[in-house]
This record gives C-alpha cells, structure tokens and sequence, in this order.
C-alpha cells in the first residue's frame, strides 16, 4: 500500500532580504517515511527544513513565496502567535548541535509538556519513561532522573532531545544534520532510532553524509544552489541519477571517501 502524502511543498522559493535562498522548490513528504535532503553546503536544505515549522519567521529579513500543506492546509495562511505555537507542536525540530537546558533529565523531557498543559504527575513520569524507552534511552538514564542532562555524552544528549521533542506527539520530525558531531557507534544509535520512529511520525533529515541518506531514508531529495536537482526514491536517486549534477556530486563523495 503506497504511504499517503502528509506534507506539500509547492512552487516555494525563500529569501534573506534580496539573497533567494530557495528557488521554486516543489516535493511531497509520504508520511510514515524518511527522507533526506542532501547537496552542497549553502544550497537551501536547512533553509527548506526551517520553513517548515517557521523557524525562519524568527529571521527578520526572511520571506517566503509559495505554499507549503500540512494535510492540505496552507501553514502560512495565519500569522497569529498561537497559530504558530500550535504548528510547532505538531513540526517537533532537532538541531545539529543538541541542546539540552541546564536542568534535570526529567525537567528537560517535561518541559514541552507542562508548557503548553495541565497534566498529572503520575501521567508526566508515564510519558516521560515511555518516550525515553522510544530514544533508546531509559535504560541508560533510568537511574540519574534527577541529574543534569549536561552530564550526558554527545550522542545521549541529541537522543534526549529527540525523546524531549516527541513528549508533544509531533506529526513531523525535522533533523538538522543531527549526527555531524558524533562518533560513529553514536550516529548508529541515532539511525537505528529514527528508523524505528518513522513508525510513529514523519521524518525529514538534512545531512551532509551520504552513507547515512542511503542507508535510513526512504526518499531522498538533492539541492544544489536551491534548486531541487532530482528526487525520488532513495534507491533511485543513488543507483540512476538521471542528471549528471547528482552523478557527479556522488562520484566526488565517494572518492573523498575513500582516500
């Protein structure tokens, strides 16, 4: 059965000032699946990914043309603040360094939550166990509650804030380059997470690392100078590229690589 279309971006190009970032870029995101976005440094994937949950309303130059549906509702048709409170419930963001507050695990995991509602502290510490047994982390944790998050490893601290995003439920997961700062059995336990998660939301990742969209992602999306060059899925995009911009750009990847 073929995944339903959760997310369109239509005809969107994005600006900094005069500076168009992202150039009439269009793609439909499959729910229930992962996809990358991959190409140069400065080609428009972050900026894509920060549009989604209007992260770059925050960036006072920024503007948007286009569309981008949410199950075929425009998400910049409202402004109001509550609007895009909401929405961010809903589109949870993981950034490239994790951030964790200097606080406890457990008031860094309830955070989102007692933010936005009134909930029982039986119903917290459920959901908090629940979602740190989803990150793989539990296990790990389930004995320093109460300690500061800051005393976590690199690798335990972006599953915290993966498990602290998904205490709200999100539709979306948006990941940006969340493993460029890890070790290699760290970045696996990532992979291994977000694979299972997609069973759950929906996932958009942007990285740098090839090896990685090839190996989790179901589609894969290819940028350069903020045009999607090619798209489609994973398999596709990395066995037949039909356009020798993605053929080329492999072919270096691989023999960077390899030296």
């Amino acid at each position: 059965m073929k995944s339903e279309t959760l997310l369109n971006v239509n005809d969107v190009s994005c600006y900094y000032g005069e500076n168009k970032a992202v150039k009439s870029v269009n793609l439909n995101i499959k729910k229930n699946t992962i996809t990358s976005f991959i190409g140069p440094s400065g080609c428009g994937k972050t900026t894509l990914l920060r549009s989604i949950n209007r992260m770059n309303d925050l960036v006072d130059s920024f503007h948007i043309e286009g569309n981008i549906f949410l199950e075929g509702e425009d998400i910049y048709l409202q402004n109001g603040k509550e609007y895009v409170q909401n929405l961010r419930k809903q589109i949870g963001m993981i950034f490239q360094s994790a951030n964790p507050l200097p606080a406890s695990i457990y008031k860094n995991m309830i955070l989102p939550v007692t933010e936005h509602y009134k909930i029982s502290r039986e119903l917290l510490d459920n959901k908090v166990e629940e979602k740190l047994k989803l990150a793989a982390l539990y296990d790990e944790v389930k004995g320093r509650l109460h300690k500061t998050a800051l005393s976590l490893s690199g690798g335990q601290q972006q599953r915290l804030c993966i498990a602290r995003a998904l205490m709200l439920e999100p539709q979306i997961l948006l990941l940006d380059e969340p493993c460029s700062a890890l070790d290699p059995i760290s970045t696996y336990a990532i992979e291994e997470l977000l694979m299972e998660l997609k069973k759950q939301c929906t996932i958009i990742i942007v990285t740098h690392n090839m090896q990685q969209a090839s190996r989790i992602s179901d589609y894969t999306a290819f940028f350069y100078q903020g045009e999607v060059i090619e798209e489609g899925s994973t398999a596709e995009i990395f066995f037949n590229p039909k356009t020798e911009l993605l053929s080329n750009y492999t072919d270096i990847y691989n023999e960077y690589n390899q030296k």
